[in-house]
Protein backbone atom coordinates (compact mmCIF):
# COMPACT_ATOMS: atom_id res chain seq x y z
CA UNK A 1 0.00 0.00 0.00
CA UNK A 2 2.41 2.75 -1.09
CA UNK A 3 -0.34 5.27 -1.89
CA UNK A 4 -1.06 6.50 1.69
CA UNK A 5 2.66 7.00 2.34
CA UNK A 6 2.97 8.98 -0.88
CA UNK A 7 0.01 11.15 0.19
CA UNK A 8 1.72 11.82 3.50
CA UNK A 9 4.91 12.74 1.68
CA UNK A 10 3.03 15.13 -0.63
CA UNK A 11 1.28 16.70 2.36
CA UNK A 12 4.61 17.83 3.78
CA UNK A 13 6.70 18.35 0.69
CA UNK A 14 4.19 18.95 -2.09
CA UNK A 15 3.46 22.57 -1.15
CA UNK A 16 5.77 24.97 -2.88
CA UNK A 17 5.88 28.70 -2.49
CA UNK A 18 5.10 30.80 -5.52
CA UNK A 19 8.27 31.90 -7.26
CA UNK A 20 9.53 35.42 -6.69
CA UNK A 21 7.94 37.69 -9.28
CA UNK A 22 9.15 41.05 -8.05
CA UNK A 23 11.77 42.65 -5.85
CA UNK A 24 10.46 45.59 -3.82
CA UNK A 25 12.57 48.13 -1.95
CA UNK A 26 11.06 49.61 1.19
CA UNK A 27 12.89 52.52 2.84
CA UNK A 28 12.00 52.86 6.52
CA UNK A 29 13.24 54.84 9.51
CA UNK A 30 13.03 54.57 13.27
CA UNK A 31 14.70 55.37 16.51
CA UNK A 32 16.42 53.95 19.53
CA UNK A 33 14.45 55.94 22.08
CA UNK A 34 15.90 56.40 25.56
CA UNK A 35 15.26 58.15 28.85
CA UNK A 36 16.96 58.26 32.25
CA UNK A 37 15.12 56.71 35.20
CA UNK A 38 15.14 58.18 38.74
CA UNK A 39 18.44 56.42 39.52
CA UNK A 40 20.07 57.90 36.41
CA UNK A 41 20.05 54.57 34.55
CA UNK A 42 19.30 54.46 30.84
CA UNK A 43 16.03 52.88 29.73
CA UNK A 44 15.15 51.97 26.15
CA UNK A 45 11.64 51.95 24.69
CA UNK A 46 10.71 48.73 22.88
CA UNK A 47 7.53 47.73 21.13
CA UNK A 48 6.32 44.16 20.77
CA UNK A 49 5.01 43.41 17.30
CA UNK A 50 2.10 41.16 16.36
CA UNK A 51 4.50 38.17 16.23
CA UNK A 52 5.69 38.87 19.81
CA UNK A 53 9.09 40.16 18.72
CA UNK A 54 10.54 43.11 20.64
CA UNK A 55 11.86 45.86 18.40
CA UNK A 56 12.13 49.65 18.12
CA UNK A 57 9.53 52.08 16.75
CA UNK A 58 9.99 52.38 12.99
CA UNK A 59 7.97 52.69 9.81
CA UNK A 60 7.85 53.50 6.11
CA UNK A 61 9.23 56.75 4.76
CA UNK A 62 6.39 58.61 3.08
CA UNK A 63 6.75 60.72 -0.04
CA UNK A 64 8.32 64.09 0.70
CA UNK A 65 9.63 63.02 4.12
CA UNK A 66 13.24 62.74 5.20
CA UNK A 67 14.29 59.64 7.13
CA UNK A 68 14.64 61.77 10.27
CA UNK A 69 11.12 63.19 9.87
CA UNK A 70 9.81 59.65 9.45
CA UNK A 71 11.56 58.46 12.62
CA UNK A 72 10.04 61.36 14.59
CA UNK A 73 6.55 60.75 13.14
CA UNK A 74 6.68 56.98 13.74
CA UNK A 75 7.79 57.43 17.36
CA UNK A 76 4.82 59.76 17.82
CA UNK A 77 2.39 57.38 16.11
CA UNK A 78 3.65 54.11 17.57
CA UNK A 79 4.45 55.25 21.11
CA UNK A 80 2.54 58.48 21.64
CA UNK A 81 5.83 60.30 22.33
CA UNK A 82 5.74 63.63 20.53
CA UNK A 83 8.31 65.48 22.65
CA UNK A 84 11.66 64.09 21.56
CA UNK A 85 15.19 65.27 20.79
CA UNK A 86 16.63 63.82 17.60
CA UNK A 87 20.29 63.41 18.59
CA UNK A 88 21.71 62.10 15.35
CA UNK A 89 21.97 59.20 12.97
CA UNK A 90 23.26 55.87 14.33
CA UNK A 91 23.34 53.80 11.16
CA UNK A 92 21.22 51.73 8.83
CA UNK A 93 20.17 48.12 8.86
CA UNK A 94 18.94 45.82 6.12
CA UNK A 95 16.19 43.22 6.31
CA UNK A 96 14.89 40.98 3.62
CA UNK A 97 11.80 38.90 3.74
CA UNK A 98 9.30 37.28 1.46
CA UNK A 99 5.77 38.58 0.96
CA UNK A 100 4.00 35.88 -1.09
CA UNK A 101 5.61 36.29 -4.55
CA UNK A 102 7.70 39.36 -3.69
CA UNK A 103 11.13 39.69 -2.19
CA UNK A 104 11.09 42.77 0.03
CA UNK A 105 14.41 44.53 0.64
CA UNK A 106 13.96 46.84 3.59
CA UNK A 107 16.52 49.46 4.61
CA UNK A 108 15.95 51.15 7.97
CA UNK A 109 17.70 54.37 8.97
CA UNK A 110 18.10 54.43 12.77
CA UNK A 111 18.40 57.59 14.90
CA UNK A 112 19.30 58.19 18.53
CA UNK A 113 16.28 59.80 20.19
CA UNK A 114 15.84 61.20 23.71
CA UNK A 115 12.27 61.13 25.03
CA UNK A 116 11.15 64.30 26.86
CA UNK A 117 8.03 65.36 28.73
CA UNK A 118 5.87 62.67 30.33
CA UNK A 119 7.72 59.59 29.15
CA UNK A 120 5.38 57.30 31.13
CA UNK A 121 2.46 58.35 28.91
CA UNK A 122 3.34 55.81 26.22
CA UNK A 123 0.47 54.31 24.25
CA UNK A 124 0.59 51.26 22.05
CA UNK A 125 -1.11 51.04 18.70
CA UNK A 126 -3.78 48.40 18.15
CA UNK A 127 -1.54 46.06 16.11
CA UNK A 128 1.10 45.85 18.86
CA UNK A 129 1.24 43.24 21.58
CA UNK A 130 3.14 45.51 23.94
CA UNK A 131 5.17 48.64 24.57
CA UNK A 132 7.46 49.18 27.54
CA UNK A 133 10.55 50.93 28.89
CA UNK A 134 13.33 48.48 29.76
CA UNK A 135 16.66 48.94 31.55
CA UNK A 136 19.35 48.99 28.85
CA UNK A 137 20.77 45.50 29.54
CA UNK A 138 17.29 43.93 29.51
CA UNK A 139 16.35 45.73 26.28
CA UNK A 140 19.55 44.44 24.69
CA UNK A 141 18.63 40.87 25.72
CA UNK A 142 15.06 41.22 24.42
CA UNK A 143 15.75 42.81 21.04
CA UNK A 144 15.06 40.28 18.29
CA UNK A 145 17.31 41.71 15.62
CA UNK A 146 21.07 41.47 16.04
CA UNK A 147 21.70 44.52 13.82
CA UNK A 148 19.48 46.68 16.05
CA UNK A 149 21.31 45.31 19.09
CA UNK A 150 24.62 46.47 17.63
CA UNK A 151 23.20 49.96 17.10
CA UNK A 152 21.84 49.94 20.68
CA UNK A 153 25.41 49.35 21.92
CA UNK A 154 26.60 52.24 19.76
CA UNK A 155 23.75 54.37 21.16
CA UNK A 156 24.77 53.56 24.74
CA UNK A 157 28.38 54.45 23.97
CA UNK A 158 27.27 57.86 22.63
CA UNK A 159 24.95 58.47 25.61
CA UNK A 160 27.85 57.83 28.01
CA UNK A 161 30.60 59.63 26.06
CA UNK A 162 28.50 62.71 25.30
CA UNK A 163 26.66 62.61 28.67
CA UNK A 164 23.30 62.73 26.89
Amino acid sequence: MPAPRLDKFKKYFGKHKPSIQEIVREPTAGGIVFRHNQDGGVEILLIQDAKDRWTIPKGHIEEGETAQQTARREIGEEAGLNEVDMLGWLGKIHFRYRRIDRLVLMTTQIYLVRAKGDTNAIQKEEWMNGIKWFPFAEALDLIEYEDIGKLMLLAMKRIRQEKL
